[in-house]
């Protein structure tokens, strides 16, 4: 099973030597990615909150849905391009996609199950020895196997054809008056963030969010990860790919539009310790806004949103 890297994209840093990409493969992680046997109670599949639709995102809830329907502490993000990703999760707790689907899983408000019990149903399964036989060579049904299968799938879902890469790559129109207005401004403005045409440069950033005393945790961010004060409140930089599709914004789901995304950062950035540099004069004007937005929504790509491959059978 081919891959290919979109020219306008970097090189990816998944190691496919390690996990070599086939067509059985592929179709077993993509049954494992739609199964709810992969929860506790049969309820929750990692399709459940990443979604194809809404570029591997979940739009129902500000923060995510999960078993029993408990609410976590964070917005799920989209699972597209995570070849090109070293680290996983707002706060980059997982640096290894082989092993990203274990916390979910486990997680007791996400899905709730152990690995080990996984792996029991899945034994059990009357479908799945053949399918891992078909994708690894025997029946043998492991961590190791199951995480990979999963992998095989995730990595697939590359999103790079949007009207904007369609027009850098040209082959397709290029943008109209006020998308490129907005691009410009994206390039002065943004681009110190959401940098390359991954739309991320896949740091870590405190974005300068006013804390919500309502919330139900004080969510540190990659500081719980690093343990440093350097780190606090600062969360992983997200690529603006399908942005338009995937509201609400932010860690915590705050924001439900682009425009109050983008009046954040023209009128409520807040000052702290952590903040990042590039936002402390921040500037945008009404109409940086709105050209802004016009440019955001050219990076929707609707092929891979309808990509019949990516979708449950």
């Amino acid at each position: 099973m081919d891959w290919k890297k979109p020219a306008n994209l970097p090189e990816p840093v998944y190691d496919f030597t390690k996990n070599p990409l086939t067509v059985q493969g592929f179709a077993l992680g993509k049954a494992l990615f739609y199964d709810g046997l992969l929860s506790q109670n049969g309820t929750i599949s990692c399709g459940f909150c990443h979604q194809p639709a809404v570029a591997f995102a979940h739009v129902d809830h500000a923060l995510s849905h999960g078993i029993r329907d408990q609410i976590g502490n964070r917005n799920v993000p989209g699972i597209q391009n995570v070849a090109f990703y070293r680290e996983f999760f707002w706060d980059g707790g997982v640096q290894d996609l082989d092993l990203l689907p274990i916390s979910p899983i486990q997680n007791p408000v996400e899905m709730g199950d152990t690995l080990a019990n996984v792996l029991k149903k899945l034994r059990n399964d009357p479908r799945y020895p053949s399918m891992f036989e078909a994708a690894f060579g025997t029946k043998e049904i492991s961590t190791e196997r199951t995480m990979k299968a999963l992998s095989q799938f995730m990595v697939t879902l590359v999103s790079a054809n949007s009207r904007y890469d369609k027009a850098v790559r040209g082959e397709g129109p290029a943008l109209e008056e006020q998308e490129q207005r907005g691009l410009t401004i994206f390039k002065a403005k943004c681009a110190t963030c959401h940098a390359t045409d991954l739309f991320t440069d896949l740091s870590f950033r405190n974005n300068g969010l006013p804390r919500i005393p309502t919330a139900k945790v004080d969510d540190i961010g990659r500081g719980a990860i690093s343990l440093s004060a350097d780190d606090r409140y600062k969360f992983k930089v997200p690529s603006l790919r399908n942005i338009e599709r995937t509201p609400p914004y932010m860690h915590d789901g705050r924001f439900l539009s682009l425009e109050q995304v983008l009046n954040h950062y023209a009128t409520g950035i807040t000052d702290s310790p952590t903040l990042d540099p590039a936002l402390k004069s921040m500037t945008l004007t009404k109409q940086d806004q709105n050209d802004l937005v016009a440019f955001l929504r050219t990076l929707t790509d609707y092929d891979f949103l309808a990509d019949r491959r990516f979708q449950p059978n």
